[in-house]
């Protein structure tokens, strides 16, 4: 069973800093890429913010670059989402996602997903 199990949200001050986890079982690990996308309530999905392709070369959107680093740990295996200078509006649901498509994570339709883990920040 393939499964993507996210961890590490919660409440932190504006300035701030988190760390995210994302948990893969089920499916060959070093063939994937792997994204990290967020959801406000009542708006659509934004992202990906950072992807990890299977050659580890990574790509940062403009909204989080220099704030967020993306990073894998095939031992594990993990991805990392590295989250600093935190901002109010940074606040959202984060979501980790895998295919083997960089094509089909950046047009939102990843083969997996996983449950979404809530990142508040305060002023």
């Amino acid at each position: 069973e393939v499964q993507l199990v996210e961890s590490g949200g919660g409440l932190v001050q504006a300035g701030g800093s988190l760390r995210l986890s994302c948990a893969a079982s089920g499916f060959s690990f070093d063939d994937y890429v792997f994204g990290w996308f967020r959801q406000v309530p009542g708006k659509e999905r934004e992202g990906p913010l950072c992807v990890s392709r299977s050659d580890h070369s990574t790509y940062h959107g403009d909204s989080v670059m220099g704030r967020f680093a993306i990073s894998r740990d095939s031992r594990k295996p993990i991805v990392y989402l590295q989250m600093d200078s935190l901002k109010p509006e940074d606040t959202a649901v984060y979501y980790c996602a895998a295919d083997l498509s960089t094509e089909n994570l950046f047009q939102i339709i990843p083969s997996y997903w996983g449950q979404g883990t809530q990142v508040t920040v305060s002023s």
